[in-house]
């Protein structure tokens, strides 16, 4: 009774078809991922175990003592701030020009369920600056976002003691 209205011959069949695709896609139920675990201020983990790596944003690296790196000033900071943002959250990813990177991480916009574009919101607050290198869809608007980030003095760019600057002189030995 209920797939009749998918039968060719059914009148309205479209337009019943678009309503309830309308409903999922606006309900943020379709193509809605988990996301597991926040890597640093870029990079995260899916629940089904894909990395992915935000579009036009570049954070500060967090230590990496498997690595042996040491992480860069403010990385921690930026890493908090996207865990708090989505972790345990189901995210929207809307792929760019290329679907992975040279290290097998997915290249993603990312969605809150609210409608939070997550790239563009890791700039508005200072814990993440353009990513400079390539190409992609949004590069004005962020650095219209970097610029208001900066004038405000916001996350990294901030006159606390421990600024991004400090911390860079401070790490620098300067």
């Amino acid at each position: 009774m209920v797939f009749e209205i998918f039968r060719k011959d059914f009148p309205w069949r479209r337009a019943v078809q678009g309503a309830i695709c309308l409903f999922f896609l606006s309900a943020g139920l379709l193509f809605a991922e988990k996301v597991r675990y926040v890597i640093d201020g870029d990079t995260f983990i899916l629940t089904d175990q894909q990395r992915v790596r935000m579009i036009g944003i570049d954070a500060p690296e967090v230590s990496h003592p498997r690595y042996g790196k040491s992480g860069e000033p403010f990385g921690e900071e930026s890493r908090k701030y996207l865990k708090a943002l989505i972790e345990g959250k189901d995210v929207r990813l809307e792929g760019g020009e290329e679907p992975f990177d040279r290290f097998g991480r997915r290249l993603a916009y990312v969605y809150l369920s609210d409608g939070t574009f997550v790239n563009r919101q890791m700039i508005e607050q200072g814990y993440a600056e353009v990513f400079r290198k390539f190409p992609f869809e949004y590069k004005k608007d962020f650095f219209e976002s970097e610029r208001r980030a900066k004038a405000g003095k916001l996350g990294m760019w901030g006159d606390a003691p421990e600024s991004f600057w400090t911390k860079i002189r401070n790490f620098c030995g300067k």
